[in-house]
């Protein structure tokens, strides 16, 4: 066989079924084999649709996503998803085609250095140099991007490598379990994995100390973020809410780590978060930080954050221990084990009722009397009538906002977003790898008029592959966050955020040969939302909503989390 063929047996032994990308002519060679291979190929109509695709797979399932494009454009359109992968932690192997390998380092037509422009948001890269190394190479790809805290790796595959002829036999998965992988605190690089069957030990000494400060504390807070679902530790941590009864904040992606719906649930914290939330965690006097790297956004000030707090950091990565809060115990390793070994009851009944008061206090309200759609509230029935195991998969702007404040999650699987990178363009896309993963889950994309722009390309692939993604696209004529950061921070003075002339979406969707449907009415919504969760197909409802509408309450920059403000209190004034 050839070096294609034996790369597609080496992914068949990784357990890959399905493959998101776009040919062209450096990865002919992959793409001729693929038609002798079991594995499943879905064409996106732009190699960053394939990313996200592949990511939203991955980001639903928990196992490695696999996108593919050519050389040069092709391969540069999966940058930005590769770096979207990287900044939340998401299992990707990219392949890319390479010129041949005597071409290369001469700009030789669609050339480009894949290893050079990827560096710094991979946890690995390969330029395969001989056609023998294929198995190594995928294999090792397959364990660095799903072992630990997983992240995309890249496999650059010269032409001439994809057409040799080679002998050889893929390494074979040996089991889907997680090992543990962290990479060195000063340089980056992954460190050697223990084994499944025997991990790393916790440090005995730092538990006692951890256990000695949450015995010791009144007011304690959970902050749960993304590492609780990247280390299989949602179950470990509901067990350990049950047991010491500490009240839990989320960040965005650690949303559904407990149910939106638990008494001890406050909300997201942050930018964007509850009142009850941010309020607790600036009078808490211990911060348990369970897989969270104390990003900005969930922090506010930080030199403010949580200012009494002494704080037990539990994390896979030793690069996150003391990146920017030093804790006064940094548990490191498994966070299962880790919960399990720090369970125990807690006398803490006043704070958790103190925390109630709080909650009752500023419960959403969504009896908003004007006849325009109400975002927040169509969101919140939405949810409640979505079937239980429905996904929900977001864009970026204040749809996500509302989505991460209002919706009812079961589980982290269950909300796919971009986080850490904030790319707009993510939603359909990844919609389309959520579905594929989960063909009898109801998926929902909600989206705004801004972001479906970027990649509405792809409702091409869902009316190809008849996929039943319900599209939402939340339509207020402008690029929203940006417009109401504009209206509070800089006077009012809006610069290139008008979106007037959007065209109607659902007549663009029925161009594609989806349904569409238009409201803009309080009173449609109880039939729309119907008509959209019963369609046995795909549909897209384009929601007309009021220009001003903002997302509150909102952290201004440089403020800590307790000085939120709210719409009566927005005023505008240059930063």
């Amino acid at each position: 066989m050839n070096g294609a063929e034996l790369l597609l047996r080496c992914l068949e032994a990784e357990g890959v079924e399905q493959i998101w990308g776009y040919p062209g002519g450096a990865i002919m060679p992959v793409y001729d084999a693929l038609l002798d291979s079991p594995i499943r190929h879905y064409l996106t109509r732009h190699e960053q649709g394939a990313a996200f695709a592949a990511q939203g797979f991955a980001r639903s399932t928990g196992d490695v996503g696999v996108c593919m494009a050519t050389s040069g454009p092709g391969a540069t359109n999966l940058v930005t998803g590769i770096a979207d992968a990287y900044l939340d932690s998401v299992p990707l192997v990219a392949i890319t085609g390479q010129v041949p390998r005597a071409l290369i380092g001469t700009d030789a037509f669609q050339e480009v250095d894949m290893l050079g422009i990827t560096l710094p948001i991979v946890k690995h890269s390969y330029l395969v140099s001989e056609p023998e190394s294929l198995p190594q190479v995928v294999h090792q790809a397959f364990a660095t991007a799903r072992q630990g805290r997983p992240g995309p790796v890249v496999i650059d595959l010269p032409k001439d490598v994809a057409l040799a002829e080679v002998t050889g036999q893929p390494q074979r998965r040996q089991a889907k379990t997680r090992h543990l992988r962290t990479r060195h605190p000063k340089t980056g690089h992954p460190e050697a994995p223990p084994s499944a069957e025997d991990p790393e030990p916790l440090d005995a000494a730092v538990l006692a100390k951890a256990a000695e400060l949450l015995m010791t504390s009144q007011r304690p807070v959970i902050y749960a973020g993304g590492g609780v679902e990247k280390g299989s530790a949602v179950d470990a941590l509901r067990s350990f809410v049950e047991i010491t009864g500490i009240p839990v904040v989320h960040t965005l992606h650690g949303l559904g780590g407990v149910p939106s719906e638990h008494p001890l649930f406050l909300g997201m914290l942050g930018m964007h978060g509850t009142r009850a939330a941010n309020h607790a965690v600036q009078e808490c006097d211990l911060l348990v930080a369970i897989g969270v790297r104390f990003d900005d956004r969930a922090t506010g000030k930080l030199s403010e954050f949580a200012p009494q707090a002494r704080v037990i950091h539990l994390d896979i990565d030793a690069a996150e221990l003391g990146k920017l809060r030093v804790p006064h115990a940094a548990v490191r390793g498994d966070l299962r084990l880790a919960l399990g070994a720090l369970g125990r009851s807690l006398a803490i009944e006043p704070w958790r009722q103190r925390c109630q008061d709080w909650i009752d206090r500023w419960q959403w309200r969504y009896d908003a009397p004007f006849e325009e759609v109400y975002a927040p509230g169509m969101l919140r029935q939405l949810s409640q009538q979505a079937p239980t195991g429905s996904f929900v998969v977001c864009d970026v702007g204040q749809h996500q906002m509302w989505v991460a404040q209002h919706w009812r999650f079961e589980h982290p699987r269950q909300h796919l977003t971009s986080g850490g990178l904030g790319t707009m363009g993510f939603g359909l896309p990844a919609a389309i790898g959520v579905q594929i993963a989960h063909p009898r889950a109801t998926v929902i994309n909600v989206t705004g008029d801004g972001s479906i722009m970027m990649n509405i390309q792809e409702l091409a692939t869902i009316r190809r592959y008849n996929l039943p993604v319900k599209i939402v696209v939340l339509d207020n004529s402008a690029l929203g966050m940006v417009r109401q950061w504009q209206e509070c921070f800089f006077s009012n003075r809006e610069s290139e955020v008008d979106l007037s002339d959007n065209p109607n979406f659902a007549d663009v969707a029925r161009a594609f040969g989806i349904p569409g449907l238009e409201i803009e009415r309080t009173q449609q919504v109880d039939g729309a939302l119907e008509l959209l969760l019963e369609s046995r197909g795909p549909m897209l409802l384009h929601v007309r909503i009021d220009r001003q509408a903002n997302v509150w309450p909102l952290v201004p920059a440089g403020a800590n989390n307790s000085q939120m403000i709210e719409e009566s209190q927005a005023v505008t004034a240059t930063p």
